[in-house]
Order: C-alpha cells, then structure tokens, then sequence
C-alpha cells in the first residue's frame, strides 16, 4: 500500500511538506525503482500551478510537474531543450518523467540540467517561509547535494528568453542513441551581431560532480571582433581544458577530457574562423 497525501493547491502543498516527513512525488520514475514500503509520499500531480508552460517578456516559465512530453509538446518548448528532452529514455519514461524530478535528482548527467545550466536559468523554490528565486549554478552544489532546504519544493524553472534566440550546439557522448546514461554532454549558445561575440555561453554534464559551466571563462571571447577571437581562441580553449577535471567513471577521465576539447573547439571553428 502506497502512503501519502494528494494536495490540491500549491499552498496546501507546502502546509504537509512543513509539518509531515514527505518525499515529494511527480512522475514517480526514480523513486518506484528504489520501492521504499515504508515512504510517505506528498502527491504533486494535481497542483495545477505546478504543471503549468507559460512566458513572460523576461522568462520561460517550466512548472517542476511538467512531463517531458508535454514540454516536447509545448509551443513554447525552445529546441535546444527539446533535443535534450527527446534522447531522455524511452516515450513510456518521457511520459511519466517531469522536470522537477530530473533536477531533484542532483545529478550532473541529468539531460536537462546541462540546458538549464547553458542558458542561466533560474530555479523558483517555495516553503513555509516564503519563495527563493535562485541562479541554477547556486542550486547544485555537488553529487546530491542541493540547496534545497527540508520545507521548500521546487515550483518552476525559468529560461531567460535571451539565451533562447542563440545559436546552439548540443551534444549527447553514449553508448548508444537512446535508453542511455550520457558519458559526455556538452552545451554551447553563441550570438554574433556585426561581426562581433556578444555572447557565449558553454556547458559540460556527465564530467564532474555538477555540471561544469564556467561563464568567467566564456567572457574572454565577448564583445571581441571575429579576427580578435580567432587570435584569442587558443588561450581559451587552453583555460577552459584547464577547468575542465573530469571524474572517472564509466569511461575513463582521459577520454572525457579529449572528447570535451574536441567538442568546444569544433564548435569555435563553426562561429570563429
């Protein structure tokens, strides 16, 4: 017998989350393989607020409850996140599995994370106390370890819509093309105005404890001209191959690294050459 509550609002929601000890449960993928008996559940899939796609002039606004296929079905799903979303597993997982779950996991292989960490997105949180809005990157601080305090739950992630009219890059290193655990997954946004970077953003999921994203480094190349950043392309890429230390895993840290080099620099030699 499974245990738990099925609240209806978000408000009622956070109430039992404050006073109960609950594991919150969306899609129910990751936690039906660990079968605890013993686990109370705090339901979320009635909460309307948190199943909601919407947009703001600012924001795309994801509810944490949200499937991967009704994002993939949403108008409003930007590509580069609907190509992460579409190699998560199989339609029977996509169906059931959310967002928030995804997230919730800390993992730094988790599909859609590496997008949501290319594009500066923010995470909405709510508890007892009152709502955060915090930077992706400030969220996950290491293997399964987010700041995500006991009362709070994750309510929404929002995309900057800036980021979203980039040029993109996104590639998944696996065993195979699908029902796969990424060895290497890389991100990349690039805006070019007048010859010039005006943005840059990289990412690399599946390397470390959390995805590397290293936005101190992407600024070496903006706001330099095209000839300025091919002279200035080497120092980068030799910074950036210094941050990137990748753990080993099933794949040794040697192969990680070489494939996260070659990534980065055939994407520069597509924009900068």
């Amino acid at each position: 017998m499974v245990n738990g509550y099925t609240p209806t609002t978000l408000a009622e929601a956070l109430e039992i989350r404050a006073k109960e000890q609950v594991t919150p449960f969306a899609g129910g993928t990751d936690l039906m393989i660990r079968g605890d008996e013993n686990a109370h559940y705090l339901f979320l899939h009635k909460i309307k607020e948190m199943r909601e796609i919407s947009e703001d002039d600012s924001y795309l606004k994801i509810g944490a409850t949200c499937t991967f296929s009704e994002i993939l079905a949403s108008t409003l799903c930007p590509a580069i996140l609907g190509d992460a979303l579409s190699k998560i597993a199989a339609p029977a997982i996509r169906n059931m599995g959310t967002i928030g779950g995804n997230l919730g996991n800390g993992s730094a292989k988790a599909d859609s994370v590496l997008i949501f960490f290319v594009t500066d997105a923010k995470l909405r949180l709510a508890g007892s106390s009152g709502e955060r809005i915090i930077p992706i990157k400030d969220f996950y601080q290491g293997r399964k370890k987010l700041d995500l305090r006991p009362e709070e739950l994750i309510v929404e992630v929002w995309m900057p819509k800036t980021a979203l009219q980039a040029n993109y890059r996104y590639e998944k290193i696996a065993a195979r093309e699908a029902l796969a655990i990424s060895r290497v997954s890389f991100a990349a946004l690039i805006v070019m105005e007048d010859r010039k970077v005006q943005h840059l953003a990289t990412a690399f999921g599946a390397v470390s404890d959390v995805v590397i994203r290293r936005d101190d480094l992407d600024k070496m190349l903006i706001g330099l001209t095209i000839e300025e950043a091919k002279h200035k392309k080497q120092d980068y890429l030799a910074a950036m191959n210094e941050a990137i230390v990748p753990i080993r895993g099933r794949v040794s840290s040697e192969y990680r690294k070489s494939v996260c080099e070659n990534l980065l620099e055939d994407f520069l030699n597509d924009y900068i050459k």
